[in-house]
């Protein structure tokens, strides 16, 4: 199969392997099949990991704005906590 998807005569290839040409066309239409799904498959996958990394960045970057209000409110000033009197 590999030769024949590394352009091998289909015709030689079937005199080799005593297989007619019909059935070798067929191997090669059902390989080449696999691999174009496996590519997509893999494009896609890559566009989720993409799409992931974004969302990590983000939850970090609202993780540290709430670190830093968080700081702001415990010190005195106009966004401190006011005490009651």
């Amino acid at each position: 199969m590999l030769r024949l998807l590394a352009g091998d005569s289909v015709e030689l290839l079937s005199r080799e392997l005593g297989l007619p040409v019909f059935k070798l066309e067929q191997w090669r239409q059902k390989a080449e099949a696999a691999l174009d799904g496996a590519l997509k498959e893999r494009d896609a996958d890559a566009a989720e990991d993409g799409q992931l990394a974004a969302a990590l960045r983000r939850v970090g970057e609202l993780s540290m704005e709430n670190e830093l209000l968080r700081s702001r409110m415990e010190r005195p000033g106009p966004l401190g906590r006011r005490r009651s009197r």
